[in-house]
């Protein structure tokens, strides 16, 4: 098919009008203060722990793959890439949110038990998000606040199931809201 010259700039035209249209993911990452990322851990296989897990035994727990510690590595350099400036890097206890938090290589990653999974327990869905929405919402800056955590917390948040490596972007402040979806 032939296109002619009024045809052909009216396709150009569009064409540039739809590179210049922001994902709202990359309109949300222009104002990083305030703005809360949940990720989900990378790639663990398997679901849940195995019984007799305890925290301060990572051989007792569901761990990342090689295939999940060159995803975290991944991500990283995607976020730096975008020169995401991160002020705080949160994850919750298990062994495999730090070592996520550890290779982004964003922030010196601080461990935040508000966000420890509460897959086993589902009864304390309710008060964890109660919480964690009072201590998001209080989130300014400088930078964006990312937190490793699990998917049960970010579903409960966001209502979104995230894949593993999966980021959702939210801000708290007036209301919890979901801007975006990263998966890099």
């Amino acid at each position: 098919m032939r296109l002619n010259r009024r045809q052909g700039l009216v396709a150009l035209s569009l064409l540039a009008a739809a590179r210049l249209r922001a994902a709202p993911e990359d309109e949300a990452l222009r104002t990083p203060d305030g703005l809360v990322l949940l990720m989900r851990h990378a790639l663990a296989p398997g679901g849940g722990d195995p019984p007799g897990m305890r925290l301060d035994d990572c051989s007792s727990q569901r761990n990342l793959s090689d295939e999940g510690r060159a995803q975290a590595r991944r991500i990283g350099e995607a976020l730096r890439a975008r020169q995401l400036p991160v002020g705080a890097l949160w994850h919750s206890q298990w062994c495999r949110t730090r070592e996520t938090a550890e290779l982004l290589g964003l922030a010196t990653p601080q461990p935040e038990p508000l966000f420890n999974s509460f897959f086993e327990d589902p009864q304390l869905e309710q008060g964890f998000v109660d919480v964690a929405r009072r201590r998001l919402a209080a989130w300014r800056g400088p930078g964006a606040l990312l937190v490793v955590t699990h998917q049960v917390n970010i579903t409960a948040l966001s209502g979104v199931f995230p894949a593993s490596g999966e980021i959702v972007l939210m801000r708290f402040e007036p209301a919890p809201r979901v801007l975006g979806r990263l998966q890099l």
